[in-house]
């Protein structure tokens, strides 16, 4: 992609999937809190584009272990 979204995140994917787990990382801290709660900590230890994108990484190995064993999202295992 040539604007740059989604890169550095290569672990999840292709660069328009690691574009779609930044936006649902943003979705998922303004609607969650223990996702804003994992942000925060982030947050607090590195700056705002490294913690944002490692929440985006956790939201795609939860998508991944819900695929693999076909389980619906638990926010409780996800962000324990």
């Amino acid at each position: 992609m040539s604007n740059g979204k989604g890169e550095g995140n290569t672990r999840n994917g292709t660069p328009y999937l690691c574009w779609a787990f930044i936006e649902a990382a943003n979705v998922a801290m303004q609607f969650s809190t223990e996702a804003r709660q994992f942000y925060e900590r982030k947050k607090a230890r590195t700056n705002p584009v490294v913690a944002r994108k490692a929440l985006a990484h956790k939201l795609a190995r939860a998508c991944f272990h819900m695929l693999k064993e076909r389980k619906p999202f638990d926010v409780n295992c996800c962000f324990a």
